[in-house]
């Protein structure tokens, strides 16, 4: 044998959903041994779990495990090739590594937006040295609770400092999942560092990990804490109103920037009329809108799981589901088990709504976000028209609440009949603590949304038991999804098309959907910019 060990995942193992750790670990085992040129492994962890509830009565674990082991000296590429069909592959390290250019930088890097991209990307140029100043028009974690509970309770907005601006950008006040699409090698290095920042460990073995917007909160000013310590100045309440080659201009102040990562998040509009209208290269993309459906959290435990007290060793139980018609889907977006739907809205005359829920995810109700796909032909493929879009949508569901920042609300049987209704009682609206109208969504959205909406209130209703309840509260509207736009940048070094030294990062520019692919990609950014540039003196 080999003196080093070598890292391998042996996945796909299936156990019943009460085995212990001991009876995967003997699986991985019993797998690995079948090889002759392998040792017997010297360390055992779970590295990924998740649940198969698709038939009640035999609800599994199906797990990853992560084994250390050594291999004989003969073993060659059809060994490991064995390895690979039977599901087990070497693990391989990809925290960051990055060597620092010989350009010179002609000042410190700013960093534009602390959400999850700015956060990364910032904490990393730290690291390296580069001392980057972070540009965040909201406030600071405290004052944003401050002022999202004032909202919660008086419908006073602040256009500063909500749930989409401010410390941690808008996953600050969601569910903190960390479910990701993209196959990523960085995905590994995000939720480390999440965890050094003081997420729970169990993030790095579920297969869908979130952490809480409670927890979410500390881990945003640990970041904070560290990116000075490290040397870098983290500004709040500073609003970027330009950006060009060599500066940024921040509450009417010129800061001279030598790279500038424009991270500035999916809702920052008056940022895209400034990029539109200063000729940045930009295209439009897909981006969904639609509602908030709640129902009690027990019976879509029940649902699921066939008996709502698995749920104590299951986790309560979540969902993704998705209906194709053509070109168009509608899906299940941002679920949040034990829940609220949360008031989402940055401009003033506008109502938007979101979820969010705590790290127990103990609340009475379920949320998730029902929501149809808008195609760039839609809108003519102008930009412009696709945020007016979502504009006008939230000014009409503003004006269907009396024009006081309450949700329009709607049962799923009287939106099915097209129908005002009365607001459901037996599974309580849950935004902004009850605050909402009733109303007939179906006159809010054009008839391709509303459509699809009931199409797939109709198909998820087939999958889950209960999904498509009569009483089943519906709260619109959500808007922010994605970004309706994505800044071109060269697929080399990750600048703007045209523009030196600015790097368009993150969901905001069109380039993530989510908590860690904005991450990853501000890990991307950051080491484009390490890697040209040797760090200021």
């Amino acid at each position: 044998m080999t003196d080093r060990a070598q890292g391998l995942i042996v996945e796909n193992i299936r156990v019943p959903y009460y085995a212990e750790d001991g009876e995967v670990f003997g699986e991985a085992e019993k797998r690995l041994s079948a090889f002759g040129f392998i040792s017997r492994p010297s360390r055992l962890e779970i590295y990924k779990r998740s649940v198969d509830a698709r038939h009640k009565d035999r609800i599994c674990f199906v797990c990853s495990v992560y084994a250390e082991a050594r291999f004989a000296k003969g073993a060659d590429f059809a060994d490991f090739e064995k390895l690979r069909t039977a599901g087990i592959k070497k693990c391989v390290d990809m925290t960051p590594s990055f060597v620092t250019g010989g350009e010179k930088i002609g000042a410190q890097p700013v960093v534009i937006g602390f959400g999850p991209a700015g956060m990364f990307a910032s904490l990393l140029l730290a690291k390296h040295g580069f001392c980057p100043i972070v540009l965040e028009r909201g406030a600071s974690v405290d004052e944003r609770v401050a002022a999202y509970r004032r909202f919660e309770d008086t419908c006073e907005l602040s256009e500063e400092t909500n749930i989409q601006f401010g410390a941690g950008g808008a996953g600050t006040f969601s569910d903190g999942k960390l479910t990701t699409r993209i196959n990523d090698p960085y995905v590994r290095y995000v939720l480390e560092t999440l965890c050094d920042m003081g997420a729970p460990d169990d993030i790095l073995m579920r297969a869908k990990p979130h952490i809480g917007t409670d927890l979410l909160r500390g881990i945003v000013k640990n970041f904070h804490r560290e990116i000075e310590r490290l040397g870098g100045k983290v500004m709040y309440l500073s609003r970027v109103s330009a950006v060009r080659e060599g500066y940024v201009v921040v509450n009417g102040e010129r800061i001279p920037s030598g790279a500038t990562v424009a991270s500035f998040g999916h809702s920052a509009r008056d940022v895209y009329d400034y990029i539109i209208r200063e000729g940045f290269a930009v295209e439009s993309k897909p981006f969904s809108v639609g509602v908030r459906i709640e129902h009690l959290q027990r019976d879509i435990d029940r649902a699921m799981y066939g008996d709502e007290e698995l749920c104590e060793r299951l986790g309560h139980a979540e969902y993704s589901l998705s209906q194709r018609k053509g070109e168009r889907g509608v899906y299940t977006f941002c679920m949040c088990p034990g829940g609220k739907v949360v008031a989402a809205a940055s401009e003033y005359g506008g109502v938007v709504t979101n979820g969010m829920s705590e790290r127990k995810r103990d609340g009475k109700n379920a949320n998730a976000a029902v929501a149809v796909s808008v195609l760039p032909s839609d809108c003519s493929s102008d930009v412009r028209r696709a945020i007016e879009f979502q504009r006008q949508l939230e000014r009409a569901a503003y004006s269907a609440g009396k024009m006081s920042y309450r949700a329009p609300c709607q049962s799923v049987g009287d939106f099915m009949l097209g129908r005002k209704g009365k607001i459901p009682t037996r599974i309580e609206p849950s935004y902004m603590n009850g605050k909402v109208e009733s109303a007939d969504l179906n006159t809010l959205f054009p008839g391709f949304v509303t459509s699809m909406l009931k199409e797939g209130i109709r198909s998820f209703g087939r999958k889950i038991k209960g999904f498509d309840a009569d009483d089943a509260p519906l709260t619109g509207v959500e808007t922010r999804t994605s970004a309706p736009l994505r800044m071109l940048r060269d697929p080399e070094t990750l600048e703007a098309v045209g523009r030196r030294g600015i790097y368009p990062c993150g969901e905001g520019a069109g380039y993530a959907g989510g908590i860690v692919s904005a991450a990853v990609d501000g890990v991307r950014v950051a080491g484009k910019i390490i890697e040209r540039f040797s760090p200021p003196e």
